[in-house]
Protein backbone atom coordinates (compact mmCIF):
# COMPACT_ATOMS: atom_id res chain seq x y z
CA UNK A 1 0.00 0.00 0.00
CA UNK A 2 1.39 3.34 -0.99
CA UNK A 3 2.20 6.45 1.82
CA UNK A 4 2.98 9.35 1.91
CA UNK A 5 4.76 10.81 4.80
CA UNK A 6 7.18 13.84 5.61
CA UNK A 7 10.89 13.05 4.70
CA UNK A 8 13.60 12.13 7.39
CA UNK A 9 17.05 12.17 7.81
CA UNK A 10 16.40 8.78 8.22
CA UNK A 11 15.57 8.70 4.84
CA UNK A 12 18.64 9.78 3.05
CA UNK A 13 19.66 6.86 1.80
CA UNK A 14 17.22 5.35 0.57
CA UNK A 15 16.21 8.81 -1.63
CA UNK A 16 20.10 8.98 -2.56
CA UNK A 17 19.81 5.28 -3.77
CA UNK A 18 16.28 6.40 -5.87
CA UNK A 19 18.09 9.85 -7.00
CA UNK A 20 21.69 8.25 -8.49
CA UNK A 21 20.34 6.45 -11.37
CA UNK A 22 18.87 10.05 -12.50
CA UNK A 23 22.10 11.34 -12.01
CA UNK A 24 24.54 8.68 -13.58
CA UNK A 25 22.17 7.64 -16.99
CA UNK A 26 19.45 10.61 -17.44
CA UNK A 27 19.60 14.20 -18.47
CA UNK A 28 16.59 14.89 -15.98
CA UNK A 29 19.00 16.18 -13.62
CA UNK A 30 22.14 18.29 -14.02
CA UNK A 31 23.56 16.98 -11.42
CA UNK A 32 27.04 15.50 -12.76
CA UNK A 33 27.46 12.86 -9.13
CA UNK A 34 25.46 11.97 -7.16
CA UNK A 35 25.23 12.93 -3.53
CA UNK A 36 25.57 10.76 -0.89
CA UNK A 37 23.80 10.19 1.79
CA UNK A 38 25.02 12.54 4.31
CA UNK A 39 24.79 15.05 1.39
CA UNK A 40 20.86 14.39 0.95
CA UNK A 41 20.77 14.19 4.49
CA UNK A 42 22.20 17.75 4.60
CA UNK A 43 19.08 18.63 2.50
CA UNK A 44 16.84 17.13 3.79
CA UNK A 45 17.37 19.05 6.92
CA UNK A 46 17.78 22.41 5.05
CA UNK A 47 14.63 22.04 2.49
CA UNK A 48 12.42 20.63 5.30
CA UNK A 49 13.13 24.00 7.90
CA UNK A 50 11.06 26.16 5.79
CA UNK A 51 9.19 23.73 3.04
CA UNK A 52 7.74 20.61 3.04
CA UNK A 53 9.71 17.34 2.00
CA UNK A 54 7.61 14.65 1.15
CA UNK A 55 8.39 10.93 0.76
CA UNK A 56 5.88 7.98 -0.72
CA UNK A 57 6.57 4.21 0.62
CA UNK A 58 5.06 1.14 -0.73
CA UNK A 59 4.92 -0.75 3.13
CA UNK A 60 7.92 0.87 4.83
CA UNK A 61 9.85 1.18 1.70
CA UNK A 62 10.36 5.03 -0.13
CA UNK A 63 9.70 4.57 -3.42
CA UNK A 64 9.57 8.21 -4.66
CA UNK A 65 9.97 11.95 -3.04
CA UNK A 66 8.90 15.25 -3.80
CA UNK A 67 9.85 18.67 -2.10
CA UNK A 68 9.72 22.56 -3.16
CA UNK A 69 12.38 25.17 -2.39
CA UNK A 70 12.73 28.70 -3.16
CA UNK A 71 12.19 29.76 -6.77
CA UNK A 72 14.55 33.05 -5.99
CA UNK A 73 15.87 34.43 -3.11
CA UNK A 74 14.68 37.56 -3.12
CA UNK A 75 11.83 39.03 -0.92
CA UNK A 76 9.41 39.41 -3.94
CA UNK A 77 9.35 35.60 -4.56
CA UNK A 78 8.14 34.55 -1.41
CA UNK A 79 4.95 33.28 -2.91
CA UNK A 80 6.60 30.84 -5.62
CA UNK A 81 8.43 27.49 -5.27
CA UNK A 82 10.04 25.37 -7.83
CA UNK A 83 8.65 21.62 -7.58
CA UNK A 84 11.40 18.82 -7.32
CA UNK A 85 10.14 15.02 -8.16
CA UNK A 86 11.62 11.66 -8.58
CA UNK A 87 10.07 8.06 -8.37
CA UNK A 88 11.85 4.78 -8.46
CA UNK A 89 12.01 3.51 -11.66
CA UNK A 90 10.46 0.65 -10.91
CA UNK A 91 7.39 2.34 -9.37
CA UNK A 92 6.49 5.05 -12.43
CA UNK A 93 3.26 4.72 -14.00
CA UNK A 94 1.83 3.69 -10.50
CA UNK A 95 0.28 7.05 -8.96
CA UNK A 96 3.55 7.79 -6.83
CA UNK A 97 4.11 10.76 -8.44
CA UNK A 98 0.87 12.44 -8.61
CA UNK A 99 0.07 11.39 -4.74
CA UNK A 100 3.11 13.22 -4.47
CA UNK A 101 2.34 16.73 -5.90
CA UNK A 102 -1.26 16.53 -4.70
CA UNK A 103 0.41 16.23 -1.29
CA UNK A 104 3.09 18.60 -2.08
CA UNK A 105 0.32 21.59 -3.38
CA UNK A 106 -2.07 20.90 -0.57
CA UNK A 107 0.47 21.86 1.93
CA UNK A 108 1.96 24.63 -0.34
CA UNK A 109 -1.64 25.60 -0.55
CA UNK A 110 -1.92 25.90 3.40
CA UNK A 111 1.50 27.86 3.69
CA UNK A 112 0.06 30.76 1.15
CA UNK A 113 2.19 29.88 -1.83
CA UNK A 114 1.05 31.21 -5.46
CA UNK A 115 2.83 29.80 -8.04
CA UNK A 116 4.18 26.08 -8.58
CA UNK A 117 7.05 25.92 -11.47
CA UNK A 118 8.72 22.81 -12.95
CA UNK A 119 11.94 23.19 -14.45
CA UNK A 120 12.19 20.37 -16.83
CA UNK A 121 15.45 19.33 -19.14
CA UNK A 122 13.78 18.78 -22.82
CA UNK A 123 13.21 16.99 -24.16
CA UNK A 124 10.99 15.30 -21.83
CA UNK A 125 7.31 14.38 -22.94
CA UNK A 126 6.82 11.96 -19.90
CA UNK A 127 7.49 14.73 -17.66
CA UNK A 128 6.01 17.23 -19.73
CA UNK A 129 2.92 15.27 -20.14
CA UNK A 130 2.71 14.41 -16.22
CA UNK A 131 3.30 18.03 -15.19
CA UNK A 132 0.40 19.05 -18.19
CA UNK A 133 -2.43 16.18 -16.64
CA UNK A 134 -1.64 18.17 -12.85
CA UNK A 135 -2.72 21.91 -14.46
CA UNK A 136 0.72 22.86 -15.65
CA UNK A 137 1.00 24.99 -18.88
CA UNK A 138 4.34 25.81 -20.31
CA UNK A 139 5.71 29.21 -19.75
CA UNK A 140 9.15 28.76 -21.34
CA UNK A 141 11.86 26.80 -23.23
CA UNK A 142 15.11 28.44 -22.09
CA UNK A 143 16.95 26.77 -25.51
CA UNK A 144 20.86 25.17 -24.97
CA UNK A 145 20.80 25.63 -21.09
CA UNK A 146 22.62 22.77 -19.61
CA UNK A 147 25.09 20.56 -20.92
CA UNK A 148 25.82 16.76 -19.92
CA UNK A 149 26.70 13.61 -21.32
CA UNK A 150 28.27 15.42 -24.29
CA UNK A 151 25.12 17.65 -25.34
CA UNK A 152 23.98 21.05 -24.78
CA UNK A 153 19.66 20.70 -23.47
CA UNK A 154 17.17 22.53 -23.46
CA UNK A 155 15.29 23.14 -20.50
CA UNK A 156 11.26 24.07 -20.39
CA UNK A 157 9.50 26.03 -17.10
CA UNK A 158 5.87 25.17 -16.57
CA UNK A 159 3.88 26.73 -13.58
CA UNK A 160 0.63 26.26 -11.60
CA UNK A 161 -1.30 28.92 -10.41
CA UNK A 162 -2.69 26.92 -6.70
CA UNK A 163 -3.45 30.22 -4.52
CA UNK A 164 -4.62 33.79 -6.20
CA UNK A 165 -3.04 36.76 -6.63
CA UNK A 166 -3.66 39.06 -3.99
CA UNK A 167 -3.55 42.66 -4.11
CA UNK A 168 -1.67 42.96 -0.59
CA UNK A 169 -0.83 38.59 -0.03
CA UNK A 170 -0.43 37.63 3.33
CA UNK A 171 3.17 36.70 4.39
CA UNK A 172 3.87 32.80 3.14
CA UNK A 173 4.26 30.44 6.58
CA UNK A 174 6.76 27.84 6.80
CA UNK A 175 5.52 24.33 5.97
CA UNK A 176 4.42 22.93 9.76
CA UNK A 177 3.40 26.64 10.96
CA UNK A 178 0.64 27.55 9.45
Amino acid sequence: MLTIRPAAVGDAAALSAIYAPYVRETTVTFEYDPPSAEEFAHRIRGISEKYPYFVCCDGDTPVGYAYAHAFRERAAYDWDVEMSIYVDRGHRHGGVGRMLYEALEAALREMGIVNCYACITSPNPASIAFHTALGYRELAVFPRTGFKFGRWLDVTWMVKQINPHRDEPQPVAAWGQN
